[in-house]
């Protein structure tokens, strides 16, 4: 079945039966020639119907994912795409609108495992967009501030991620959805990005609700100055860098971006206070009440900085003493008593600890403390689901294709075996995620109740072999963050 719906730049045509799909929407101007590293500008008009049968192209990056299904990579990206179940526009149908993580660099709304279908089919509208990524998306440079009005530069992927938001604020109700009634919901740098849209001004009222799996909350935030200072290593003229190709672009981070991972150092590269977009930290604005008191789920998966630490290179206990030291200046005592390393074959156990709470435990559990100071339905969740009853504790990026009930999409030119605890858990997830962007509530059907968090008690709720609440009790090495990030500003 083909259906044309009227965007306000033309009319698109879908494709589909129960779910229609309308494919490779553009949102802005392609940001090519003298728009590269601009604020992305309004899409012109067009003529006739434009067919929404295939994805746009995808944003530039590495060949990580060789599944994706975008129409080759381009600059040319800023398009997005729309699963509807809706039959007429007085539907007004709740609105997931996701924002893939791939630190970044990597990812697109095409990619298999965002397929918007199976949530479609329960009664809800799914929007995949695309941002730019790398140096594209992201890279501060002082000729970069001084030629914008705003006297600032970096988060142009951000950007695009309010352009996208704009259009479906301007858009969606012609899809039979509903306007006012918009979750944003991403991963990893995708959540990361919603953390901060939750404190930008530019952002405000585009969303109404918010899921964060594995977000990088409340680390160190690079200053404009900083993030310029990196962008310096790509090359001081800008014009010449317009220049470049994008393929070198890619190239040239990898190059200037290499070194081995901290684990609470300065983030140099990714969102930035940048005075424009960003006025302050995450840190700083939770603790001021300047950020969006929204609905929220937020959640981790059991071994978040499993994958970090078996690439890392620190295998020893010298090396991870030095580690400490490097990463916790005037605190390496109380680090080295809650990261107890015993023997070389204990390190990574230790640093895949070490790399979840800083780049992951800590920051959630800060951010479901201030939200749930203000917003009654905040909701965290823990991930445990062993694929396929692996012996393996699932690591980041783990639990991607579970809320989207997308268990057999391919993930790295391979589907993942899985079983009926995979089924049921994924069914579980699905249903929640959906029941929370119809209700602002995940509770429902089969699920066991799932309370709202209780910062006395930090409080969460399992989707594992076992789907349940509990509660974690005592963290000292979060607490021994805290009090590192609060006397180290």
């Amino acid at each position: 079945m083909t259906q044309v719906v009227a965007t306000d730049k033309g009319m698109v045509s879908g494709t589909g039966e129960e779910v229609r799909s309308f494919k490779g929407i553009p949102y802005a101007k392609a940001p090519v020639g003298n728009l590269r590293w601009r604020e992305p500008q309004p899409p012109d008009a067009w003529v006739g119907t434009r067919n929404g049968s295939q994805f746009g192209p995808d944003c530039i990056q590495p060949k990580e994912y060789p599944e994706l299904r975008g129409s080759g990579m381009s600059e040319d990206c800023l398009n997005l795409n729309v699963w509807t179940p809706a039959r007429t526009t007085n539907d007004k149908l709740p609105v997931l609108v996701w924002i893939y993580g791939g630190g970044f660099n990597y990812g697109s709304g095409s990619h298999p495992t965002y397929d918007g279908e199976a949530l479609a089919k329960k009664g809800i509208i799914v929007v995949t967009i695309n941002y730019r990524l790398g140096l594209l998306g992201f890279m501060a440079h002082p000729e970069l501030s001084a030629e914008s009005a705003s006297r600032s530069s970096g988060n142009y992927g951000l950007m695009d991620q309010i352009a996208a938001l704009k259009w479906v604020k301007e858009n969606i109700n012609a899809f039979g959805g509903d306007s006012k009634k918009v979750t944003v919901a991403g991963q990893s740098a995708g959540a990361m990005a919603i953390n901060a849209l939750l404190v930008s001004e530019k952002a405000k009222g585009l969303f109404h609700q918010t899921i964060m799996q594995s977000v990088g909350a409340m680390r160190p935030m690079s200053t404009l100055k900083q993030a310029e200072e990196f962008g310096l290593k790509a090359g001081s003229d800008i014009k010449q860098l317009r220049e470049t190709s994008a393929d070198n672009l890619i190239a040239l981070l990898k190059q200037i971006n290499s070194g081995s991972r901290e684990a609470t150092a300065l983030r140099n590269f990714g969102v930035i206070v940048d005075g424009n977009v960003i006025q302050r930290s995450d840190r700083e604005a939770y603790q001021t009440g300047n950020f969006q008191k929204l609905p929220m789920i937020v959640g981790f998966t059991a071994n978040e900085g499993g994958g970090m630490a078996r690439s890392h290179p620190v295998k020893t206990v010298p090396d991870f003493k030095k580690f400490i030291a490097s990463n916790f200046k005037s605190h390496e005592q109380i680090a080295n008593s809650v990261y107890p390393v015993i023997n070389d074959d204990s390190v990574k156990k230790v640093l895949a600890d070490l790399f979840s709470d800083t780049w992951y435990l800590y920051g959630t559990r800060e951010l479901v403390r201030f939200n749930a100071k203000f917003q009654p339905h905040t909701y965290q969740y823990y991930f445990t689901q062993k694929r396929n009853a692996s012996t393996t504790i699932p690591i980041h990026g783990d639990e991607l294709q579970y809320p989207f009930n997308n268990l057999n999409a391919l993930h790295r030119s391979r589907i993942r075996p899985s079983n009926e605890s995979d089924a049921a858990t994924a069914l579980a997830m699905a249903d929640a995620w959906t029941r929370f962007v119809k209700t602002g509530n995940p509770n429902g059907g089969q699920l066991p109740q799932w309370p709202q968090y209780d910062p006395t008690t930090d409080n969460y709720f399992e989707f594992g072999q076992q789907i349940r609440s509990g509660k974690f009790g005592p963290r000292p090495s979060l607490d021994m963050i805290h009090t590192y990030y609060g006397q180290s500003k």
